[in-house]
């Protein structure tokens, strides 16, 4: 008697559906991964300039070991697919003031840094700083991001066992409060709260737990030679080359149920693919809204998917720039950090932003002529109707600003450059823009994200909206919490073998492109 191959749809080539795909190949499984875009990756995307593809997603790499284990894990090495190179100079801040700071991956170096940027204080209270964030970094890990579904008593029993960790995290405070705290320079205190907005949220309203992301960054942070979809599309070719079918500029229109359970999606041409399970790599509010069914609307809680986290303003273009000493990442730092957060809050571009800006065609010793590739990202407020303006007055805050502290280009990009919160909300439906999902406020947060299990039995859930949270690597282990949760339900209960069927309509759903 033939063994059934069970066969798992994944909706969506972002990072998490894509790693859950690769693993799924290994727990023998027939894979078919459905995507509306041209190219995997999803928001780890690139678009064309006059100088080459240039990033307009993610551009920062740090935790290497999770994209190694999961290369591992079917037999292969990362760096047989990808070229990594790691930028010891994690990045160069600015301020308007003129001073600036680089910070790298060598913590006495960094030390010597601050002690010539603010004095010995600050330098002391930054070794304290860092100590305490890796102690939270590496007490949280297992319990937490390793975890596939994490549980306040757990937690609580680990930090009984780990009694250190209790007064390190400083349960009742927000990273804003306790930076207060550590730092006497503002400035330091600007800084280190800026790694709040790597998970979508602002230093005021997410826990303090949260100064660990500076941990992760301290450890090491890589370069994607060709840029970081890269990665998405080494990972895809690994796949397909392991046999997983992938169905590009595909939409789904629907997630089919029987006897309760997904079984399958509908295509907008009116394809029918049948599944035994359903992996769903996209934003969970999509779900609950009901755009990839009705049915299919009490997969998620509103608690799993509200509030949102940050949208952003990401430029992406090529041109010659001047004046400023630029290395691979570089942060402008805001005049007045207590006005960007309150007014994103409020539904409105920042007046005076911090600007992220990625020259990606600089690390190292590289300092190349001519037209150069640049990423420049604002944060800014998740389903916004912005005025007509819009694009003026985000050209003008952005590169104005750039302009005081030294820094022209030539030529300034045009609105063909500019990817804005309602430009995120039509690539990703669903989401308002939001591009990290649920915000990571509140000392509750991380319990309240949904995990790799669904509500709704054979449906399951992988990417940044999903537990352990947002970034490419929380996305990467989202995908090996899914594929396990697939795999362990799919053997441990007897399922038929299903037939695809090609052609059939549409029941009544919403019409989505999944997001990616």
């Amino acid at each position: 008697m033939a063994v059934h191959q069970p066969h798992v749809i994944v909706i969506g080539a972002g990072i998490g559906g894509l790693a859950a795909a690769l693993r799924l190949t290994k727990m023998a499984a027939r894979v078919t991964l459905i995507d509306a875009g041209s190219a995997p990756g999803g928001k780890m995307r690139q678009v064309k300039s006059a100088a080459g593809p240039v990033d307009a997603g993610p551009t920062v790499l740090t935790m290497r070991p999770v994209f190694e284990e999961l290369f591992a894990a079917v037999g292969a090495q990362l760096s047989d697919h990808v070229t990594l190179v790691r930028e010891h100079l994690l990045a160069r801040h600015w301020w308007s003031d003129g001073s600036t700071l680089d910070l790298s991956d060598d913590v006495n170096a960094n030390a010597a840094a601050i002690q010539a940027f603010a004095g010995s204080t600050e330098a002391a209270a930054f070794l304290g700083f860092t100590k305490r964030a890796q102690s939270l970094f590496e007490g949280f890990d297992q319990p937490m991001m390793q975890a596939a579904a994490p549980s306040l008593p757990a937690l609580a029993a680990h930090v009984l066992t780990h009694p250190s960790l209790a007064l390190q995290m400083a349960p009742l405070s927000s990273l804003a409060q306790s930076l207060r705290r550590s730092f006497k320079d503002p400035r330091l205190r600007q800084l280190f709260g800026r790694y709040a907005t790597y998970v979508g949220g602002a230093p005021a309203k997410v826990p303090a737990l949260l100064s660990l992301i500076w941990a992760s960054e301290a450890a090491g942070v890589w370069r994607v030679e060709g840029g970081i979809q890269r990665l998405a599309q080494a990972i895809a070719d690994l796949a397909q080359a392991r046999g997983a079918e992938f169905l590009l500029n595909a939409e789904v229109t629907k997630i089919e149920q029987q006897q309760n359970r997904a079984s399958g999606v509908v295509l907008r041409d009116g394809t029918r693919i049948t599944a035994d399970a359903v992996l769903f790599n996209g934003d969970p509010k999509a779900l609950f809204h009901g755009l990839l069914g009705d049915a299919i609307r009490p997969s998620v809680t509103p608690a799993g998917i509200k509030p949102r986290s940050l949208s952003a303003y990401v430029w992406h273009f090529a041109a010659e720039v001047h004046g400023l000493p630029l290395v691979h990442h570089n942060v402008f730092f805001a005049d007045r950090p207590d006005s960007e957060f309150p007014e994103i809050a409020r539904g409105v571009m920042p007046a005076d932003p911090t600007l992220y800006l990625c020259a990606q065609d600089r690390g190292g010793d590289r300092i190349p002529q001519g037209r150069e590739r640049f990423e420049i990202i604002m944060n800014g407020p998740p389903g916004c109707p912005e005025p007509q303006e819009e694009f003026t007055t985000c050209q003008t805050r952005t590169f104005q600003r750039l302009a005081a502290m030294g820094l022209t280009f030539s030529p300034r990009p045009g609105r063909e450059n500019l990817t804005t919160p309602r430009d995120f909300a039509v690539r990703f439906p669903g989401s308002d823009g939001s591009l990290y999902g649920r915000s990571p406020a509140g000392m509750m947060a991380a319990f309240q994200r949904p995990t790799a299990h669904s509500r709704v039995p054979g449906l399951y859930l992988a990417g940044g909206g999903v537990h352990p949270g947002a970034g490419v690597p929380m996305a990467c282990l989202s995908g090996r919490h899914a594929a396990e949760a697939i795999m362990r339900n799919l053997t441990s209960t007897s399922t038929s073998r299903r037939t695809d069927m090609r052609g059939g309509t549409s029941m009544g759903s919403r019409t989505t492109t999944p997001a990616q």
